[in-house]
């Protein structure tokens, strides 16, 4: 069981560490409270010391020294999980990946490329400029590669794209002993052995540190469009989403934002925006006129649900904004109230009970006093809610954590899960058990066997 390390342990492993690493190794007090926390409300975990390895074989060696001290291994990318992922809740090493942030490889004629973990999505698709390919999973922070595997992170272009699930081919990962394996290869489909890298995609640095990752990548899209719609009702937004997903209508990008979350777009960049329920379309294809096909069948889809004033974005720039303004969509809530905090919550539901949720959802929140934002990558079923709160208010808290449990619920009992996107981390283990039953016993039993001793990533997806 990882626990506090004694303050005569502490300096060894931070002698130790230093040895080791020299200047990329340090105990700095603004270093270590950057490296307790990412984006959420949840209490930071204070590391006990702060690395920042450069390769594969360093972090090898870390891992090792961290089974001498019996000291916990917390993996750090930039710090945007949302869910606690990150917070060294039991002191340790926190080990940064984001010097090791080179593209070891792109082959534009396999569709594929070799990464290391610390590199951040846009820091990839800057380096595959001119090549005519695309890495697609965009969660909106400029997250690592790895801390995105970790979690098995999708975000806006999921519903055409796919996830990190379907994104990643291989790993090479640092096991909790200090050994390095490799799983998965370049081939598009294999019959040989456990399917190890889907394993360790979402585990979120339960079983192992992430240092290289092999992806899937795809062409440029011929042509383009985006699209702003705002509608009526929340349920006309909700239904042409469901509509169109089930008439195979292949669309890019599928957003949704309630009025209080344009609101707040608005305002956090300076737009102009109706304050209505908003979807925000992309449509890739082959040439301008299968892009215009699929739009225009979509835009009369809206208008049979209240869907009006199409706004078009057909240049790069236009694009680049508008979706510049969504990216941005956690940030301008958060603005909603200087000072307070952000707790943000996500589930994923049948697209057929999306309606079902979503509304359900927001009569709850009409009925509270919280500001809650709500939006979501709908095109999969796939919604968030964001709880502006005052951590120090424990009435705000104790509403906030009963309507998270409500949606929870209320997802899972249509089939859905706890969490599309943001994972498990400290906010969602309590409902674990009610999502997976024995299977989280299988889940503990694989913890166990690669990390008998509870040191990597300890207290986060489920308590040992």
């Amino acid at each position: 069981m990882a626990i506090a390390l004694s303050d005569t342990t502490r300096a060894a492993l931070a002698a130790d560490l230093h040895a080791l690493l020299g200047d990329r190794c340090t105990t700095n007090p603004t270093q270590i409270e950057h490296h307790s926390h990412g984006e959420s409300w949840h209490a930071p975990g204070l590391p006990d010391v702060v690395v920042f390895p450069t390769n594969t074989e360093e972090v090898c060696a870390i891992v090792r020294l961290a089974n001498v001290h019996r000291a916990p291994v917390v993996p750090f990318g930039v710090g945007s999980s949302l869910e606690g992922h990150v917070n060294a809740i039991y002191g340790g090493i926190s080990i940064d990946l984001t010097r090791m942030n080179r593209v070891l490889r792109v082959s534009a004629d396999d569709l594929d490329c070799q990464v290391e973990a610390g590199v951040t999505h846009r820091q990839l698709n800057k380096a595959l400029a001119n090549t005519g390919v695309h890495f697609w999973v965009d969660p909106g922070a400029d997250a690592t590669i790895g801390g995105m595997a970790a979690t098995r992170a999708s975000g806006t272009t999921a519903v055409r794209y796919g996830t990190m699930r379907e994104a990643v081919l291989g790993l090479t990962v640092v096991l909790a002993d200090g050994r390095v394996i490799r799983t998965g290869g370049r081939a598009r489909k294999s019959s040989s052995g456990y399917d190890l890298t889907r394993l360790f995609v979402g585990s979120e640095g339960t079983l192992g540190v992430m240092t290289e990752i092999t992806l899937r990548l795809h062409g440029l899209p011929e042509a383009v469009s985006a699209a702003v719609c705002p509608f009526e009702t929340m349920e006309g937004a909700v239904s042409t989403v469901m509509t169109t997903i089930q008439l195979g209508i292949p669309v890019a990008r599928i957003e949704l934002l309630d009025e209080l979350q344009m609101d707040a777009v608005n305002r956090y960049s300076r737009l102009s925006y109706p304050l209505k329920p908003t979807l925000f379309f992309e449509f890739h294809g082959t040439s301008q006129e299968s892009v215009a096909e699929h739009a225009r069948t979509v835009q009369e889809l809206a208008s049979e649900h209240g869907g009006s004033g199409f706004s078009w974005a057909t240049t790069p720039e236009d694009r680049a904004k508008l979706w510049h303004a969504r990216q941005n969509a956690f940030y301008a809530a958060v603005a909603l109230r200087p000072g307070c905090k952000a707790w943000t919550t996500d589930v994923c539901v049948p697209i057929s009970q999306l309606a079902h949720c979503v509304l359900e959802t927001r009569r709850d929140i009409q009925g509270s006093s919280l500001v809650a934002p709500l939006m979501g990558h709908v095109g999969d079923g796939n919604f968030h809610l964001i709880f502006v709160i005052d951590p120090d208010d424990p009435t705000e808290l104790a509403v906030a954590t009963e309507l998270n449990a409500r949606l929870v619920h209320r997802a899972m009992a249509v089939g859905g899960t706890c969490s599309g996107e943001h994972g498990v981390g400290i906010g969602k283990i309590d409902y674990l058990a009610d999502e997976h039953g024995e299977a989280l016993d299988v889940m503990k039993a694989i913890k166990r066997t690669l990390d008998p001793d509870n040191l990597m990533n300890p207290g986060k997806m489920f308590a040992i």
